[in-house]
C-alpha cells in the first residue's frame, strides 16, 4: 500500500544513520510542560474530611483488562465519597477475551491502597458477616451497566443509587466500565479520582521487580527519575548491573510504541487493511464469535460507513507500516531502540516486516526476559499488561497510535503528571495523518517530514484538560496537578 514512501524513509534513514540524531521529539518541546506539578495528594485545608457514620456498604466487580478495571476502581473511589459509602476492595471480573483470573490483590498492593485513601474514605477488604449471606439480587441491591448510563453524572447516582443503598446497607455494581462521567464533578471527587490513579494504585512487588528488571535490561544505567521510584517503588534502589546471557543490554535511550493492531481492534474497527478476501473473511469470522453486539447493531443498521470513509475520518488503527512512516517522518534514527507494548500483533511477523525493515532494533518483553523469568506472568494478561506499562511509562520517548486505548491513555496521563515537563508523548492525529498519506504516490519526502513533524508538534502543546476529558489522560488542571508561577 505504502511501498513508494517506504522506499523514500529507507533512503532518508541510511542517509541520517551517522548523523546527528535528526529527532527534537526525545524532548518535550514547550518549557510550559514542566510548570505544572503533582498535588492531587495534598491534603485541602478546607475540606471537612470524610463523614463519622457510613451509609452502607459498596461492592464493585469490575469488567475489561487492567486499564479499563484500573479506571473503573478509581471511579468507585468517587462514588463511594459520593455516597458517603464503605468501599469493599472490587474484585475483577473474568473475561473470556482477556482470559485472566488476577485480583485486585495480585495487581495492587491492599494495605497501601487503603491506608493512603483513609483519610477520604473507608475501605475494608470484605463485606461484614451479617451482610455476606444476603442475595444482592433478591433485595434489589444489584445494579448493572444497564441500569446507569455512561459517563453517569453525580446526581444520577444521587437519585438512584442512594436510596437503594440507604434501604439495603449494600450496593454492588456489576460490569462498572466508564459509568462516572468528567464532567460536571466536584473538585473534591475530581481530585480523589487523581490521587487513586496517581497515588494510591501501587503494583505489587512481584511486578515491581519485574518491571525494575525489564528496563534495565533495556537501558544501559540505573534507573532514576519520579516516574521509575513512583512505578517501581524500592526496586529502583537496586543498581546491580542487568545483563541477559551474560551481555549487557540496552541504548542510551528509547522510544516505547503502543502499536494498537491486536486482532480485536482490528476487527472491531471494520476498517480494510489491504488483506484482501481472506482477512475480510478472517476479521468478521472474530467479529460474530467476539462482539455478538456489535453485530447485532450492524444488521439493524445497514447504512453502515464504509472502511474507505471510516479511514478517512481517522477512526481506523494504525498499521505497523503507518507507524513505521510516522516515526521515520519525526525523525527517529534507524538505530533506534524501540519498545513494543503488547506484541501480539495482527498478522505475526509477517505483518511486522515492513516496520523491522526500517527500524530492526525493535524489542518485546518476550526478548528480554527469559522464558523462566516471565513464567509467573504467563497466564496472566493483565500482570503481562502491567510490565507494559511500566516500560512505556518510564521511556524515553512514548508513541500512541490510538487516542481512544486505554493503555496509551493512562500511560500519557501518568507521563504529564510525574514527568516534569521531561517526558514526550507522540500522538498522531489519524485524520491528519490519512489525508498526507492519501498523496503517497505523489508526495516528495521532504513535505511528508515536514507534515509529520507539524502533526506531531501540534499534538505535543501542553493543553489544560478540556471539559469532558478524561482526568486520568489529561492530569493537567487545577483539581490534580499545581502550577508554578
Amino acid at each position: 500500500m505504502y511501498g513508494r514512501l517506504l522506499s523514500l524513509a529507507s533512503s532518508s534513514l541510511a542517509e541520517k544513520e551517522f548523523k546527528q540524531d535528526s529527532s527534537d521529539f526525545w524532548e518535550e518541546p514547550y518549557w510550559q510542560a514542566s510548570a505544572w506539578k503533582p498535588c492531587a495528594d495534598r491534603k485541602i485545608l478546607t475540606s471537612l474530611g470524610k463523614p463519622d457514620n457510613s451509609n452502607g456498604f459498596l461492592l464493585v466487580s469490575a469488567n475489561g483488562g487492567l486499564n479499563q478495571q484500573r479506571v473503573a476502581v478509581c471511579n468507585a473511589v468517587a462514588v463511594a465519597s459520593l455516597l458517603n459509602a464503605t468501599l469493599v476492595i472490587p474484585k475483577f471480573l473474568y473475561s473470556n477475551v482477556w482470559k485472566d483470573p488476577s485480583q485486585f490483590s495480585d495487581i495492587y498492593q491492599e494495605d497501601y491502597f487503603i491506608n493512603l485513601l483513609k483519610d477520604d474514605i473507608d475501605i475494608v477488604k470484605a463485606l461484614p458477616p451479617h451482610l455476606k449471606s444476603l442475595d444482592i439480587e433478591e433485595i434489589g441491591s444489584l445494579v448493572t451497566d444497564s441500569e446507569i448510563v455512561k459517563e453517569a453524572k453525580p446526581n444520577d447516582y444521587v437519585k438512584t443509587v442512594l436510596p437503594i443503598l440507604l434501604r439495603n446497607g449494600v450496593v454492588h455494581f456489576l460490569g462498572f466500565g466508564n459509568r462516572l462521567g468528567f464532567d460536571p464533578v466536584p473538585f473534591k471527587l475530581q481530585r480523589l479520582r487523581c490521587k487513586c490513579n496517581f497515588h494510591a494504585l501501587k503494583f505489587v512487588p512481584k511486578i515491581q521487580q519485574m518491571g525494575s528488571l525489564l528496563i534495565k535490561r533495556i537501558r544501559k544505567y540505573d534507573l532514576r527519575g519520579t516516574l521509575d521510584s513512583q512505578l517501581l517503588g524500592k526496586f529502583i534502589s537496586n543498581s546491580s548491573h542487568s545483563k541477559m546471557n551474560g551481555i549487557e543490554s540496552g541504548p542510551s535511550k528509547y522510544l516505547a510504541l503502543h502499536l494498537r493492531f491486536e486482532i480485536d481492534m482490528v476487527s472491531y474497527s471494520q476498517c480494510d487493511f489491504g488483506g484482501g478476501e481472506t482477512e475480510r473473511r478472517e476479521l468478521q469470522a472474530y467479529r460474530e464469535n467476539h462482539f455478538p453486539l456489535l453485530i447485532e447493531r450492524l444488521k439493524k443498521n445497514p447504512g453502515i460507513v464504509s472502511p474507505k470513509e471510516l479511514r478517512k475520518l481517522g477512526k481506523c488503527p494504525l498499521t505497523p507500516e503507518e507507524a513505521a512512516l510516522v516515526l521515520a517522518g519525526s525523525g527517529f534514527k534507524r538505530g533506534t531502540y524501540i519498545y513494543l507494548a503488547g506484541s501480539h500483533i495482527y498478522g505475526g511477523k509477517s505483518r511486522l516486516l515492513p516496520f523491522t525493515s526500517l527500524y530492526p532494533n525493535l524489542i518485546t518483553k518476550e526478548d528480554l526476559l527469559t522464558p523462566s523469568e516471565l513464567s509467573p506472568f504467563r497466564n496472566f494478561s493483565s500482570q503481562m499488561a502491567a510490565l507494559d506499562f511500566i516500560a512505556c511509562a518510564t521511556s524515553d520517548a512514548f508513541a500512541m497510535t490510538d487516542s481512544g486505548s486505554q493503555l496509551s491513555s493512562l500511560v500519557s496521563g501518568f507521563r504529564t503528571y510525574y514527568g516534569k515537563g521531561q517526558a514526550p508523548t507522540l500522538r498522531p492525529n489519524k485524520k491528519r495523518l490519512t489525508t498526507i498519506l492519501m498523496e503517497n504516490k505523489t508526495i516528495g519526502w521532504t513535505a511528508f517530514e515536514e507534515r509529520i513533524r507539524k502533526m506531531i508538534d501540534e499534538g505535543q502543546r501542553p493543553r489544560l484538560r478540556g471539559y469532558g476529558r478524561s482526568i486520568y489522560r489529561q492530569p493537567r488542571c487545577p483539581e490534580c496537578m499545581c502550577k508554578s508561577q
